[in-house]
Order: C-alpha cells, then structure tokens, then sequence
C-alpha cells in the first residue's frame, strides 16, 4: 500500500502545473492532500476520476481560499471521518480521516504559528490533537497520520537550526510537543530508513532556497508502532515541483 502525502499550497494551481501528470506517475494507492485553498464544488472532479481516483474526498475550510484537506484514492475506502469533532480545528479544515481494511490514513495540516495568537491556537490545536488521537488508537490502533504539521523536529530537520531557534516551526516547545506525540505510540516514518541530514520538504520562495537546499523537513508520515513490522519504506520525493512543499511517500504491506 503506497501513501503519499502533499501539501499542494493550493490545488487549483497545483492542476496547472502538471500534479495530474505527477500522480498518474507517482501512482500511490492513496494520496493526502494538505492547504487545498477550494471548495469541492469550485473543481473538477471528472479530473481525478479519470486519473484513477473515483474516490475523493474533501473537507474544506469555511474561509474560501484557505487551508482545507483531502484524501484521494483508487479503491473505496470503508469508512471516512470528516473532521475531528473539535469545531475550532473542524471549521479550518483540517483532519480528514479514511479506514482501508484495518489501517485508517489521517489527512492532517497543522496550524502555523505567523504571530502570537496563532502560535496561541497551534499550541492549543496540538495539545487537544494529542488526546485526540490517543482516544482515537483505542479503535483504530494501526493509525497513520500524514500531513504538513509546520514542525521541525531535530536540528537536522532544518537547515539553520541556530538563527531559526526562536522561529515559530522550531521553538522549542513545538519540538518537545512533536517528540512526545511520537513516544506516544508513533514512529517518523521516514527517519526510520534515514538518518541523513539535508532531508527536506519545504522551502521558502525568497533568496533561490529551494535550488541551495535551504529547506525545512515539516511534513511526516508518523505510523503506529503497531505498523512497524509492515513499514516497507519512506521517502521524500523532492522531485516533484508544483508548490512550496514536496511530497513524502510511506509503503506498508496492507
């Protein structure tokens, strides 16, 4: 079972630069799509079908042109969970949730914390998300929650740790948060298979950073440890160009 995750920093405009090509190529069983900025109703939905993705969900923010998640997938899942219950998260779009036999794909984009009182409502947002998905293992326990969660965990998960340390993304409290809900029952997929640094999937548009690899690794695949004996392999497919961020891949055995 091939996952793929990608906040598309706007999916109307990811469709213009080729992302249909890219997903017939990449051809992931399921793909989660973060910060889709439309409403279901604003799209085309014959387009994703005739790629091979007649089951396609969407949950948008109320806000047009704003954050909002998917879940794109070849074959039907058994259950899809729109939202988490919790209206703040609920009325931004952000957790979309489908069971695939006995694995359930998370959807999620996380707050970004631009100024004091969004970093208020991140930090309020991953405390409450925590409990969330703690209750949530004790029915679905091979949980894997995919998606832009605008956290950097290690120094090595960005390029200037130093001068980046006081940045919301790196604070310290945000990676303690993102430490902790991995000993909560989680494993990073992808620095499972890899310790290397240089490994990213966001870039800032200013100052060429992308082309110098001045980048920021925000986005995971975090897999139950209940999955590890399935984990076949996680990778960055930083190759694929049609927003700010790339997207990451996860291969379980189903």
């Amino acid at each position: 079972m091939k996952i793929v995750s990608y906040n598309v920093n706007g999916i109307r405009a990811a469709l213009n630069k080729g992302f249909i090509e890219w997903l017939q190529s990449a051809d992931p069983d399921v793909i989660c799509l973060q910060e889709i900025k439309a409403m279901e109703e604003q799209l085309d939905l014959s387009i994703f079908e005739e790629a091979g993705y007649g089951h396609n969900y969407w949950f948008s923010a109320q806000k047009k042109g704003y954050s909002g998640v998917a879940i794109l997938a070849k074959k039907a899942p058994d259950h899809v969970e729109v939202g988490t219950g919790i209206d703040y998260m609920d009325f931004e779009g952000r957790n979309l949730r489908a069971d695939f036999g006995d694995v359930s794909v998370m959807s999620m984009y996380l707050p970004s914390g631009t100024n004091m009182a969004r970093l208020e409502h991140k930090l309020t947002y991953m405390a409450d998300f925590q409990k969330y998905a703690d209750e949530l293992r004790k029915t679905h326990p091979n949980l894997i929650v995919l998606g832009d969660y605008n956290i950097c965990h290690e120094a090595i998960d960005i390029h200037d740790p130093v001068r980046n340390k006081n940045v919301s993304g790196f604070l310290p409290v945000e990676r303690e948060w993102i430490g902790n809900f991995i000993k909560s029952g989680f494993i990073d997929s992808f620095r499972y298979f890899n310790e290397e640094p240089h490994n990213y999937t966001w870039w800032s548009y200013r100052a060429n950073a992308r082309n110098n690899n001045k980048g920021w690794r925000l986005d995971y695949g975090m897999v139950s440890d209940s999955l590890e004996d399935r984990l076949k392999r996680a990778v960055i497919l930083s190759e694929a160009k049609h927003s700010d961020h790339c997207p990451i891949l996860v291969e379980i055995d189903s």
